[in-house]
C-alpha cells in the first residue's frame, strides 16, 4: 500500500508541475501578446505596411521662372522615367524584354536581363526619357502582351526635366539645377524652396517576397507643383545688353569676362543682368568657352579633372555680384559728393593739378593720368577731366573718418542684399571703422583705388546719386505665385537709408551730365538725351602685396535722363587687350552708349534735342517712283535734300536710296529715268578712324551719303569706329553708309 501511495503523489505532483508550466507558458505568450497588441501595435503597423508596400517618391514639378512681361525664361518640361514591372515577365521572356530595351533606349543588355528575375513591381530601366522615345517603349509594351501574352511588363512613369528657353541667355542669374531638380546656382538656388514644389507617393501592396498580392491596391499622392517666379528683368533689355557686352568683348579683346547691369534707380528693380563668358543651363557641366576645352583636352589625363573643375567654376561664377574689383574713378562720384555734403567746396574753390600731387609730408608724388596737369579748376571741371590730385586734395579735406562715413553711407562696407546668392563680401574696409587706413590709403582711395567693391554696389551707389540719395536695396524677383496664378510674395522697394542729400545729389548729377557733353564721358553722349555718367579705368592687383600690373578694368557707370533719372547701368570689363585699349572711355563707354539707345526708346522716354542737335538729324525718303522728275524733284528739295537725276525720261523708275530710307540732311537722292541695270557702281572706302570731316570728305568723293552714330562733341577728336556696310563692297551711287563715332579722349 505504501508503495502505491507513493506512486500517486508523484503522479499528482507531476500534474501540477505540468499545469505550472502550461500555465507559465500560456501566460508568457498571453503576456507577449499584450505587449505586442498594445505598447508595439503602432510600430508593428508600420512595419507591416512597409512590408506589403512598395513606396515610390513622385518628382513634383519645378515652378516656372518669367520674365517682367510674362514670357518663359525656365520650365520644367514633361518626361518619363521607364519603369519595369519584373514579377510579370516569365524567365524565358527576359532576354526579349532586355533586348527590346536595348535597341529603344540604348541600355545595358545584360544588366536589364538580371532585372527582369527579380520578383517586384518597380525596377527603373531609364529615366528621364522624351516623350517621343516614351511612346516607343509603350508600343513595344504592347507587342510584348499581344505575342508573349506579358501583360504589364512596363509602364512610363511622369518626371521633369529643366528646360532653359533660349540657352545661356541670364544665365549667371538664372542658375541651374541638378539630376534630381535641386537648385545649384543661380535664382534656382535661392529660391529653391519656393521652386521645388512637394513630392507625391505611388504605393502598390506586395507579399511578403515582393509578389503580386491577390488583390489589386495601388494609391496615389499626387505632387503639388512649386511656385513660379516673375523676374523685374525685362527679357528684350536684356538681349540688347548680351548683345553689346559680348561685341565689346570680341572687339577688345577681353580676357577675364565682362558684365553690364541695369537698374530702377527709384525701385533698385534689376532690369537687366548681362554677364558675357558664361555657361548654358542646359548642359551646365560642358566647359562653354571652346578655347579653354580645347586646352584643357590637351593636359595630362591626371590633371584634367581638376582643371575642368576650375573653368566650371568661373563660367559659374556671376561677375556682377561675385567678383570684387578695384573701382577707378567711377568712384570720384561719391568722393565729390562726400566734399559737397560737408560743405568743403565753395563755389570758388579751386584744385590745382600740374601733373602730380603730393598727399601729405613725407610722401611720395602720385602722378595724374595727365602727365601735362590739368592747371586750375573746378570741382566740376575735375571730375570732367577725372584728375587724380584734384580728388586727393578732396580727400584730404574730408580725412579718414569722414571719408570712410560715406564710404559705408554709398553701400561699400557690407553686400548690397540682392537676391542672388555668392554676393560677396571681401572689401577693403569693413563696418569695424576704418581698418587702420593711413594717409596713403586715403590719397589713392579718394580717387577709387587701393579698395575693392562688386559692380553691384557701385551701380547701387550710381543710383543713389541719381534717385534723390536714396541707397535702395537691389532685387532682380518682382513677386512668386502659385500654379494657379496666386501670387503669394510681391517684392516692395526697400529704402536701406538716406546716403546724401537731395541738394547734394542734384549738383552731382548736373556735373555727371556736363562730363558727358564735355569731359571724360562723351562716348556715352547719345543725341536727344540727357545722360549723365562717369568713367572708370584701374589697375588690377595680383598678389598678397597688392603689387599692380599692366592688366586694367575697364568700366562706364551712368544714368538717364540725367534731369528725371529713371535707369542706371554700369558696364565693366576685366582685362581688355592694351594693345586695343583699355581705358574705361573707350572700352565701356561705346558699350554703355549702344545699349542706352536702344533702351531708353523701349521703355518710351521720348528724345529732345538742342538746337545743335536737330541741324544734325537725320531725315527721311519719300517714295518717287512713278512721280514726274519735276514733281519728285520738288519733294526732294523741300525735304532739305540733293537731287540727282540719271536718264533723259520725265517719270521716275527707280530711286536710291530706297523709299523710307533714313539720310542724313543735305544728303542726295537719285532718280532714275531709264533702266538701272547698267549703273556703274560705286566702291565703299574704309573709313576706319578717320575725323567726321575726313569721312564726309571721303564719302563726297566716292558718291555716297554718311549717316552719322555715336560720340560727337566739340572738345577731343572722333573719330570713325564701325561702318555697316564693310570696305570694298560695291553699292549704287548715293547709298547711305552709316558710320558711328568715338571719343578718343581716353581719360582715367
Amino acid at each position: 500500500m505504501a508503495k502505491k501511495g507513493t506512486s500517486a503523489q508523484l503522479w499528482n505532483r507531476s500534474i501540477v508541475v505540468m499545469i505550472l508550466i502550461i500555465a507559465v507558458g500560456f501566460g508568457v505568450v498571453a503576456a507577449r501578446l499584450l505587449y505586442l497588441q498594445t505598447f508595439m501595435a503602432e510600430e508593428l503597423q508600420k512595419r507591416a505596411v512597409e512590408q506589403q508596400l512598395v513606396n515610390t517618391e513622385l518628382t513634383a514639378k519645378r515652378g516656372s521662372i518669367y520674365d517682367c512681361n510674362g514670357n518663359v525664361l525656365a520650365q520644367s518640361v514633361t518626361v518619363w522615367d521607364i519603369v519595369m514591372e519584373p514579377a510579370n515577365i516569365k524567365d524565358e521572356y527576359g532576354m526579349i524584354v532586355a533586348e527590346g530595351l536595348h535597341e529603344i533606349l540604348g541600355t545595358d543588355v545584360q544588366k536589364v536581363y538580371e532585372q527582369t528575375k527579380e520578383n517586384h513591381y518597380y525596377a527603373v530601366v531609364k529615366r528621364k526619357v522624351d516623350t517621343d522615345v516614351k511612346d516607343k517603349v509603350m508600343n513595344f509594351n504592347s507587342f510584348l502582351r499581344k505575342e508573349y501574352n506579358i501583360a504589364n511588363a512596363l509602364k512610363a512613369v511622369e518626371n521633369y526635366r529643366r528646360f532653359y528657353t533660349h540657352d545661356n541667355f541670364l544665365a549667371d542669374v538664372l542658375g541651374f539645377v541638378g539630376a534630381d531638380s535641386q537648385g545649384l546656382a543661380g535664382l534656382e538656388y535661392q529660391y529653391d524652396d519656393y521652386l521645388i514644389g512637394k513630392k507625391g507617393r505611388l504605393m502598390v501592396a506586395t507579399n511578403a517576397a515582393g509578389g503580386q498580392m491577390p488583390y489589386e491596391y495601388e494609391q496615389k499622392i499626387d505632387a503639388i507643383d512649386g511656385y513660379n517666379l516673375t523676374l523685374s528683368v525685362d527679357e528684350y533689355i536684356q538681349s540688347v545688353m548680351e548683345k553689346y557686352v559680348r561685341e565689346t568683348i570680341a572687339e577688345f579683346r577681353v580676357a577675364n569676362r565682362g558684365c553690364a547691369i541695369m537698374m530702377n534707380v527709384k525701385t533698385g528693380a534689376i532690369l537687366g543682368f548681362a554677364c558675357e563668358g558664361s555657361f548654358n543651363p542646359n548642359d551646365p557641366f560642358e566647359i562653354a568657352d571652346e578655347k579653354v576645352a580645347k586646352e584643357i583636352a590637351k593636359l595630362p589625363k591626371d590633371k584634367q579633372d581638376e582643371a575642368e573643375a576650375k573653368a566650371r567654376n568661373a563660367q559659374w561664377r556671376n561677375k556682377g555680384v561675385s567678383d570684387t574689383y578695384i573701382p577707378g574713378s567711377v568712384f570720384k562720384m561719391c568722393t565729390a559728393s562726400a566734399v559737397l555734403s560737408e560743405g568743403l567746396i565753395k563755389k570758388d574753390t579751386r584744385f590745382e593739378c600740374s601733373g602730380s600731387y603730393v598727399p601729405f609730408e613725407g610722401s611720395g608724388a602720385i602722378s595724374c593720368w595727365s602727365s601735362a596737369g590739368h592747371g586750375e579748376q573746378t570741382l566740376e571741371k575735375a571730375l570732367c577731366n577725372s584728375c587724380n590730385p584734384a580728388f586727393m586734395q578732396m580727400g584730404n579735406m574730408l580725412g579718414r573718418q569722414k571719408f570712410y562715413e560715406y564710404y559705408v553711407a554709398f553701400g561699400f562696407s557690407e553686400p548690397t542684399g540682392i537676391d542672388l546668392p555668392g554676393e560677396s563680401d571681401d572689401y577693403f574696409f569693413h563696418n569695424d571703422g576704418i581698418c587702420g587706413m593711413d594717409l596713403s590709403d586715403l590719397a589713392v582711395a579718394s580717387f577709387g583705388q587701393n579698395f575693392k567693391i562688386t559692380p553691384i554696389q557701385m551701380l547701387s551707389a550710381c543710383a543713389a546719386i541719381a534717385n534723390g540719395g536714396k541707397l535702395m536695396t537691389p532685387y532682380v524677383v518682382q513677386s512668386i505665385s502659385d500654379a494657379n496664378g496666386n501670387v503669394v510674395r510681391t517684392t516692395e522697394p526697400k529704402e536701406r537709408h538716406q546716403a546724401i542729400s537731395k541738394d547734394v545729389a542734384a549738383q552731382v548729377c548736373k556735373m555727371l551730365e556736363n562730363n558727358v557733353l564735355s569731359g571724360g564721358g562723351t562716348n556715352g553722349y547719345i543725341p536727344g538725351y540727357r545722360i549723365a555718367a562717369k568713367t572708370g579705368t584701374s589697375q588690377k592687383k595680383v598678389d598678397d602685396e597688392g603689387n599692380l600690373t599692366d592688366d586694367y578694368i575697364g568700366s562706364f557707370c551712368g544714368f538717364a535722363p540725367a534731369d528725371d533719372p529713371e535707369i542706371a547701368l554700369i558696364c565693366y570689363f576685366d582685362t581688355p587687350d592694351p594693345d586695343i585699349n583699355y581705358y574705361g572711355s573707350a572700352v565701356a563707354g561705346p558699350c554703355f552708349r549702344s545699349i542706352m539707345s536702344e533702351v531708353l526708346p523701349y521703355l518710351g522716354v521720348e528724345k529732345v534735342y538742342s538746337k545743335a542737335e536737330l541741324g544734325n538729324l537725320d531725315t527721311t525718303t519719300g517714295a518717287y517712283v512713278g512721280a514726274t522728275v519735276e514733281d519728285a524733284r520738288s519733294l526732294i528739295t523741300g525735304n532739305k535734300l540733293k537731287c540727282v537725276v540719271m536718264g533723259k525720261g520725265k517719270t521716275v523708275l527707280a530711286q536710291n536710296p530706297d523709299a523710307y530710307t533714313t539720310i542724313p540732311q543735305d544728303g542726295t537722292v537719285v532718280l532714275y529715268t531709264e533702266e538701272t541695270t547698267n549703273i556703274r557702281k560705286v566702291v565703299v572706302p574704309d573709313f576706319s578712324n578717320l575725323s567726321l570731316t575726313e569721312v564726309n570728305q571721303l564719302a563726297a568723293e566716292h558718291l555716297l551719303n554718311i549717316s552719322i552714330k555715336g560720340s560727337l562733341s566739340s572738345e577731343g577728336r572722333s573719330y570713325a569706329k564701325l561702318q555697316d556696310i564693310a570696305p570694298l563692297t560695291e553699292v549704287d551711287p548715293y547709298s547711305v553708309i552709316t558710320v558711328t563715332f568715338n571719343q578718343d579722349n581716353n581719360i582715367m
